[in-house]
């Protein structure tokens, strides 16, 4: 989130993202747009336990940044394994985020624990998979545009 706020923009692109699509509507079709885009945040947030991984010196906190993205930009996966998965091809500036979602600090030592068990999860190991799972228990705390700037001036 820092190198974020320190550029300006979403420099990766084409870049990841999670959304509501099509697929994610089929695959979940019970839900409204709000369950919808809670469940695109969740995918979000276990791929935000993949970044952390491939950054050891990173706090281990989940950071999931909501923006709003020109829908001619956003092209979806066609698959039902990450049904919430795009790409966005495109910039995503500092001024296209509307919120921020971080794991609060009194859940470290579980989502360190779930990054560490993420290979063999990953491998099918499912102890591995309940150490995962179980970084879900912890909800995101929301935050809006204008506080993130200082929640990553603290190192969080």
């Amino acid at each position: 989130m820092a190198g974020v706020l320190r550029a300006g923009e979403i420099e990766d692109s084409p870049a990841r993202g999670y959304a509501v699509t099509p697929a994610l509507r089929e695959w979940y079709s019970s839900g409204d747009i709000e369950e919808l885009e809670y469940v695109a945040m969740m995918h979000a947030a276990r791929e935000s336990l993949r970044l952390l991984d491939a950054d050891p010196a990173a706090p281990r906190r989940r950071v999931v940044l909501a923006a709003e993205v020109a829908s001619e930009h956003v092209v979806a996966s066609a698959g039902f394994e990450e049904p919430a998965l795009v790409r966005v091809n495109g910039p995503v500036r500092l001024r296209d985020i509307v919120s921020g979602h971080v794991d609060d600090a009194a859940a470290t030592d579980e989502i360190a624990a779930a990054v560490a068990a993420l290979a063999a999860a990953d491998a099918g190991n499912d102890d591995a998979r309940f150490v995962v799972d179980g970084a879900e228990g912890y909800e995101l705390q929301w935050y809006a545009t204008q506080e993130l700037e200082d929640l990553a001036g603290h190192g969080e």
